[in-house]
């Protein structure tokens, strides 16, 4: 109960000094203040080089500010190097069942860290990519993929590893058809593209759940058991 307010507290905090960030630099813009912010994705950094000149307890602030924005791109990086180790153990052996000895998945792991380090530097090297875009793009495949799939794996004891399969594949199919072939359609079809994903995995997980068998009472067993905890 704690930990599920201090992180509800957290998010609105959070979310709410981005927005006004956004604020901030869109008023400092339209009074003449910020010139040359051609990216908006950058005002963050206008904003702190900016505050910079007007003295030494300003530029610390700035440089607080400057650690912030380098602290969440090494963030990234560590998760990258995450994700490069669970090839070899979730999906060489977990979903493959493949022996690979320790050499054989340290290797799989640098190859996977330098595949990721390449794509990134391809896409950094457009200047018209926009970090915003991909981000909302991931989300939604994440969103469309495991959202429905975790919702109803904690409120509905009858869905089963069937429909969260075939809820995972749908939503993450639907996240490319309604982005690259629906929503420049325009017109009512221009919604985000999470929605209709998270929709179809939903739909998905029900209908698949319901027409295959239910889950092995050992799950079921769990789910009860769980759902009995109080806080």
């Amino acid at each position: 109960k704690v930990s599920r307010r201090v992180g509800s507290i957290w998010v609105v905090i959070a979310m709410f000094i981005a927005i006004l960030i956004g604020v901030l630099g869109l008023t400092m813009v339209h009074a003449g203040n910020l010139e040359g912010v051609a990216d908006s994705e950058r005002i963050l950094i206008a904003m702190a080089t900016k505050l910079s000149s007007f003295g030494i307890l300003p530029a610390l602030l700035a440089g607080v500010v400057m650690a912030g924005i380098l602290a969440a791109t090494i963030s990234s990086s560590d998760s990258y190097l995450l994700i490069s180790s669970s090839v070899s153990e979730n999906i060489i052996k977990g979903v493959f069942g493949l022996k690979v000895s320790e050499k054989g998945s340290m290797l799989i792991a640098r190859i996977t860290l330098i595949v990721i380090s390449v794509i990134g530097v391809i896409m950094a090297r457009d200047p018209d990519s926009s970090v915003f875009q991909i981000v909302s793009f991931a989300w939604a495949g994440f969103g469309g993929a495991f959202g429905a799939v975790v919702l109803c794996a904690l409120f509905w004891r009858r869905a089963n590893r069937w429909g969260a399969l075939a809820g995972m594949i749908g939503g993450g199919v639907m996240v490319f058809v309604w982005k690259f072939g629906i929503k420049p359609m325009g017109g009512v079809w221009g919604i985000y593209e999470l929605l209709p994903a998270f929709l179809t995995s939903l739909i998905l997980i029900v209908v698949v759940s319901l027409l295959t068998p239910a889950p092995e009472q050992e799950i079921v067993d769990e789910f009860d058991r769980v759902k009995a905890i109080k806080d």
